[in-house]
């Protein structure tokens, strides 16, 4: 099965659909732009962009909400705090790494935006 995201306004994804692989078959091959073309005929929208759910297509695989950025051919998140900027997986990251965790622990940590630290979440 293939997964396509339809793109809407600023480049922001609006849902993402499962579209079967004899849909995209061009003789022996998959050809995206006949995918696009199988949706665009089915809700009559063109801004469409394959996607792959384990990651190996454009990045990330992508939710509503997501980013598409044409000139990357990249999918990203939107941005969790202001702090946080893009690596070059097209992922968020923190300006201070995640602290390392012993095996075993069961320590979490959340991201403490007003102190630029993670904080260890007491329950």
């Amino acid at each position: 099965m293939a997964h396509f995201a339809e793109v809407g306004d600023n480049n922001i994804v609006t849902r993402v659909l499962v579209v079967h692989n004899n849909e995209l078959m061009i003789g022996d091959e998959e050809n995206e732009n006949k995918g696009i073309d199988f949706l665009e005929m089915l809700y009559n929208h063109r801004n469409w962009a394959q996607c792959s759910y384990n990651g190996n297509m454009r990045y990330n695989f992508p939710g509503i909400g997501f980013h598409w950025d044409p000139d990357n051919n990249a999918f990203y998140a939107p941005q969790p705090y202001p702090s946080w900027s893009l690596n070059e997986q097209f992922r968020w990251q923190a300006p201070v790494p995640y602290p390392e965790i012993e095996e075993g622990s069961k320590n979490r940590y959340s991201w403490n935006e007003e102190n630029q630290s993670w904080d260890l979440i007491t329950e």
